[in-house]
């Protein structure tokens, strides 16, 4: 009996909540879906589900099953990624979550010349700022900014990143700029929607931690949109310095709280394997990783102070 398959069926007839839906998912009939379950039930000697006109249920024992069933399928997923994951061969196709922000300034550039680099690789970057999933969703890597998030795969930090809050000069020429924390209160904070504050940052000054309040006036989830409404005196934000250094140079945007060091942004690399030597996601890691060096420690960066650890 091939108990896997029988597991696989019941918890798609809960998520689906029917016992054809279940069977439309895994190509077999009403019938042999039902079959299936009942083939369970009489292996663990209780009943899993309530049938109804409405559709199924699952009985006490059947969330019980079903809590269980979903983490030994979730095991599964990863063993045959990892089983895939042996072929070291630099070659195939490779699928890339990474954030809008960072993708477009960052990771984007390093994976066109991977590609001219790498013929038989096949490289699939998607630019989404929301937390997928990499062993469901079927991505060979993701990478996430300030936390890993809830994940079924396998993460680990790769940079971490000196941010600034930052405005418009002419917004600070009309709003006043902040000498200390508390001063933040008087200017609107625009947020992206993935990096919820809890009403304040945590800044240091010394070595000494200071709460500076927040006053959120502008949420968005487009990286672009929230730059445009900082450059147009909307209000200020906090990103990795190295993606606002040009517009830092040409007096674009300002750094405001020059005296205290702001939060540092985290990056992590999440697969939905361990991480094989000679992988070719390996190879794309260390290449992002190299490239945030070399922008960290490139002369007009450096002589800010700004730190990355990999």
């Amino acid at each position: 009996m091939d108990r896997l398959g029988l597991l696989e069926t019941f918890v798609s007839a809960l998520n689906e909540g029917s016992l054809s839906a279940a069977g439309q998912r895994r190509g077999i009939s009403q019938s042999a879906a039902s079959q299936q379950i009942r083939q369970l039930e009489i292996h663990f000697g209780q009943q899993l589900l309530h049938r109804s006109p409405q559709g199924v249920t699952a009985t006490r024992a059947g969330v019980l099953v079903s809590e269980h069933a979903q983490r030994l399928l979730e095991r599964h997923d990863l063993m045959m990624a990892e089983l895939e994951a042996l072929h070291k061969d630099v070659a195939g196709t490779i699928r890339i979550s990474a954030g809008h922000f960072l993708g477009r300034a960052i990771f984007g550039p390093v994976l066109v010349e991977l590609d001219k680099a790498h013929a038989d690789l096949d490289i699939v970057m998607r630019s989404e700022d929301r937390l997928v999933d990499v062993v469901r969703e079927g991505y060979d890597l993701a990478i996430r900014a300030g936390s890993m998030g809830e994940t079924s795969g396998y993460g680990r930090k790769i940079a971490s990143l000196e941010t600034v809050f930052f405005a418009s000069p002419a917004y600070l020429d009309q709003h006043g700029r902040p000498n200390k924390p508390e001063d933040l209160l008087c200017l609107k904070f625009i947020q992206h929607r993935e990096d919820k504050t809890l009403g304040y940052f945590p800044i240091t000054q010394e070595g000494v931690e200071f709460q500076a309040p927040i006053r959120v006036g502008f949420t968005a989830d487009d990286p672009h949109v929230i730059l445009n409404a900082v450059r147009t005196g909307a209000g200020y934000t906090r990103v990795p310095r190295m993606l606002i250094q040009d517009e830092l140079e040409a007096g674009v945007f300002e750094v405001m709280l020059t005296d205290y060091v702001a939060p540092p942004k985290d990056l992590f690399a999440i697969t939905p394997t361990r991480l094989i030597a000679g992988s070719k996601v390996e190879l794309v890691i260390n290449a992002f990783v190299a490239k945030l060096n070399e922008i960290a420690t490139a002369p007009a960066i450096a002589n800010t102070n700004n730190k990355l650890t990999a």
